[in-house]
């Protein structure tokens, strides 16, 4: 399991909120794009592939708050 940055369990939480990209870009004061890097980087660093699978994992290793 590699480690997520501060930011990228900042967004997970978001993701797992039901908000959207766009949404976490606000709430951050960040660019969608960073978000949807920022996802892509979560899902390699945790090996899913999809939101039911990421949400999972997070749960099963506890990163959510």
């Amino acid at each position: 399991m590699q480690v997520l940055t501060k930011k990228q369990r900042e967004i997970l939480n978001l993701i797992f909120n039901e908000y959207s990209n766009r949404q976490i870009a606000d709430s951050l004061k960040i660019s969608v794009r960073t978000v949807e890097t920022h996802r892509k980087n979560i899902y390699r660093k945790t090996g899913t592939s999809g939101i039911v699978s990421l949400i999972k994992y997070a749960l099963h290793h506890k990163i959510l708050e």
